[in-house]
């Protein structure tokens, strides 16, 4: 990879290639970067999720590449904005490459989080829907930061007919000069590939892999905010405490559930699910909140 080691990794590239035959690929993130790339006989380019991000970086590199025959991958931007993404592909298009692929690595996000970049399949979903004859991988590796998540992630991804995987191995992660938390060796890589499954049937499947997709973002989306959620409640659980008050309070209770029941009518859903949803994230929240006074004592 080009990133972090310049002329040296380039080297490090045409020495791999020299000795397996291996096609080798790295990261330009300036016109600099991409014509040293191909001087040194890289044979696919890639464009990171930060470049991809910025329209003026992707227009420098877009117009650097005219009159040159090369393979680029395109990685999702890091934001989750797919006119982001579709415009850099454009740019690249209107330039002339032919050969290109893109890259669904996940979408940033703060806090805690299952994954390192969250996977937002409804955004793949929707440049396959836009560019049906660009090939779409997946980069496991990236989306979940950790070795346990490859093998459920890439599965996801062959279960919406992705062209290809993208995962990041070492012979030693714990040396890697980058992201060594989500490096795996070659041996794990084949037990990894050994699990994966080509689903008979696929294409029949699809419309229905691509909705569970969304409603896997959603909820994932649901339990980061119900998160968020107990994390205020045990902070009013500590002032309540400092400040000598009772956990319950009733009228508070039912002025919640009541404007809660409202807002979820408003949006098309039943007001007894409302209710009932809403006495289990409450009893979760007094929960937390006596347990935190046990602890207290």
């Amino acid at each position: 990879m080009f990133e972090g080691v310049g002329s040296e990794g380039l080297e490090w590239l045409q020495e791999v290639k020299r000795e397996t035959g291996l096609k080798v690929c790295c990261e330009v993130a300036t016109p600099e970067h991409l014509h040293q790339a191909l001087e040194a006989g890289v044979d696919i380019l890639w464009i990171g999720a930060r470049t991809t991000a910025d329209p003026f970086a992707v227009q420098a590199l877009a117009d650097a590449v005219k009159g040159e025959d090369i393979s680029l991958l395109i990685k999702n931007p890091v934001n989750p904005d797919v006119e982001l993404w579709a415009g850099a592909l454009e740019r690249f298009l209107n330039a002339g490459v032919k050969d290109i692929s893109l890259v669904h690595r996940g979408f940033s996000s703060y806090g805690n989080q299952i994954y390192r970049n969250l996977p937002l399949w409804h955004i793949p979903i929707e440049m396959k829907r836009r560019f049906p004859d660009i090939p779409m991988f997946c980069d496991p590796s990236h989306m979940g930061g950790k070795p346990q998540l490859l093998v459920p992630i890439s599965q996801q991804a062959l279960d919406l007919m992705y062209d290809g995987l993208m995962i990041e191995c070492h012979i030693n992660p714990d040396q890697a000069l980058s992201d060594k938390a989500q490096q795996i060796t070659p041996i794990q890589l084949e037990k990894i590939l050994s699990h994966l499954k080509i689903r008979e049937n696929v294409q029949d499947q699809q419309s229905l892999e691509s909705l569970r997709s969304q409603i896997d973002s959603l909820d994932a989306s649901i339990m980061k905010i119900l998160g968020e959620r107990m994390e205020v409640s045990r902070k009013i659980g500590e002032y309540k405490q400092e400040h000598n008050m009772p956990v319950l309070q009733s009228q508070r209770y039912s002025e919640i559930v009541e404007n809660r029941s409202d807002l979820a009518e408003a949006a098309g859903l039943d007001r007894d699910f409302a209710k009932s949803l809403m006495e289990l994230i409450h009893k979760e929240s007094v929960r937390l909140q006596l347990s935190h006074r046990k602890t207290e004592a």
